[in-house]
């Protein structure tokens, strides 16, 4: 019997963390999960320190390390605090593979000290590569450590590229449309925030959920899988796909096209990247194909959620534009969520924000880690207004 796979859930107590977890404690015989980590999130990961007795456990804010500490006291669990104690575990000798489960920014300086260590990364946040996608690619392969995307749609083209020798011409990312697919452009600006938050088909954090309302989220998506996949933006277009069975599709250079397609569940591209190779098997939900009915796609409307349109922007831009776009994204979304702005109001911070970006050719990690305070202070300042 194969050794079990030691994880590092970075992350744990968000959705995907949540649901990563879930996966590891269906697979005992294949998994165990080393490092459980959580920014704020203290009553939870105790919780799940105590379910899954895992080696260490880091609470980002270092306020909340006391009660942690205390309440893991009678377990054996090493307990650390700090954003640079993350980083830190995930490198660890004992870690076999790191999951990046983070939201935002924070993922990347984490997921860099796993690929730096040389560790397989299934990655959860889109915003690392978005960020700082060529530092990315460039520690990934220097240090030989794989990255898996865990992403639907990325994992679909990931799966639908397995074995094949064939040139790619084009990819296509579906998206789900969100909330407001049918809702009429001049209702989003009154629309609020519990509205965008109930999303058709996905359960997910309140972040990539409103990112999904305003298709940003399926706009760092097209910049990840550029990253991934080495396409320029002229091969991945993106399709509306309201029934979320189809998660993506390849085209091939003889013109045939391969789908994955599978139930709308975020356990499955998590189980495929923790155990690949292999296949584990899941009881999870099985499409029927006589009930399914008609699937249909629709071309995205820019107009309606530009968002999608800068992130194609910030990517034909390059440097250290998507990161300015991202951070700008990130305070944007922040304040929807607090009452501080209109959900029209995000793409128009998210292009000012942009605009006022020096821009970077070839930023540096430190170029970059500036670009995103810079592009957060645009954001905060300027507030809607």
């Amino acid at each position: 019997m194969a050794a079990k796979k030691r994880i590092a859930v970075l992350g744990s107590t968000g959705s995907v963390g949540r649901q990563a977890l879930e996966v590891i404690g269906q697979h005992p015989e294949a998994f165990t999960a080393e490092v459980l980590t959580a920014h704020n999130n203290a009553a939870l990961l105790i919780e799940q320190a105590m379910a899954f007795r895992p080696n260490a456990v880091v609470i980002g804010n270092e306020a909340k390390y006391g009660e942690v500490a205390e309440a893991l006291r009678p377990y054996d669990v090493k307990v650390f605090a700090g954003a640079e104690a993350i980083g830190e575990v995930a490198a660890w000798s004992t870690v076999d593979m790191a999951l990046s489960a983070l939201v935002g920014f924070a993922g990347l300086q984490p997921t860099l000290c796993a690929l730096r260590a040389g560790k397989p990364v299934a990655l959860a946040n889109k915003e690392t590569l978005v960020a700082a996608g060529a530092l990315v690619i460039e520690t990934a392969l220097a240090h030989r450590a794989p990255l898996l995307p865990v992403d639907s749609e990325h994992s679909a083209i990931f799966q639908c590229l397995a074995g094949e020798q064939g040139e790619v011409e084009k990819i296509y990312l579906t998206a789900s449309g969100g909330p407001f697919l049918h809702t009429p452009a001049a209702q989003l600006a009154t629309v609020t925030k519990h509205e965008a938050l109930r999303h058709p088909k996905w359960s997910m954090g309140a972040k990539i959920t409103i990112d999904s309302a305003t298709m940003m989220n399926k706009g760092l998506e097209v910049i990840e899988a550029h990253w991934l996949f080495g396409l320029s933006a002229e091969r991945i277009e993106v399709l509306v796909h309201p029934q979320s069975i189809i998660h993506s599709m390849v085209q091939f250079t003889d013109g045939a096209v391969k789908a994955q397609l599978g139930a709308p569940d975020m356990t499955l591209p998590i189980r495929y990247a923790l155990g690949y190779p292999q296949r584990l098997p899941a009881a999870v939900a099985r499409i029927d194909f006589t009930q399914a009915g008609a699937l249909t796609f629709l071309p995205p409307d820019t107009a309606k959620f530009p968002c999608l349109a800068l992130a194609g922007e910030a990517l034909r831009q390059g440097g250290n534009i998507p990161c300015a776009m991202n951070a700008a994204n990130e305070a944007a979304v922040e304040a929807f969520l607090h009452d501080r702005i209109r959900f029209t109001d995000i793409p128009r911070i998210i292009e000012k924000a942009m605009r006022q970006t020096p821009f970077i050719a070839a930023p540096s990690l430190s170029d970059l880690q500036e670009t995103f305070q810079f592009g957060m202070a645009c954001g905060h300042s300027l507030n809607g207004n």
